[in-house]
């Protein structure tokens, strides 16, 4: 393992992470009152209700696809479905879930 590869995988997203972390208990000590969500607003127009919630519809459907297609264990579905089919299913289904709702 190279020393640059170690530091990209190994060192570096522990350092994005506290970062994170830090910046957002600083911001949330000095400035309080900034954290707020405005997405009521944009559902108010009437233009934009539709894509809003179609697009809230594909990320949980994105989430729990992914969710559900790796953790799923190969035995529980090899007696009735091979690996290449379900590969298949998972694209065709995730491409019709990106055209529909983005």
């Amino acid at each position: 393992m190279t020393s640059l590869h170690h530091f990209l995988f190994g060192v570096y997203p522990y350092i994005c992470l506290a970062v994170f972390f830090m910046g957002s208990l600083a911001r949330f000590d000095r400035d309080q009152y900034t954290w707020k969500s405005d997405s009521s607003q944009m559902l108010r127009k009437g233009q934009l209700r539709w894509g809003s919630n179609l697009f809230h519809i594909g990320i949980l459907f994105l989430f729990f696809g992914h969710f559900v297609g790796l953790l799923t264990p190969h035995f529980f579905y090899e007696g009735f479905m091979e690996a290449a089919t379900k590969q298949r299913l998972a694209i065709y289904a995730g491409g019709t879930a990106g055209v529909i709702c983005f």
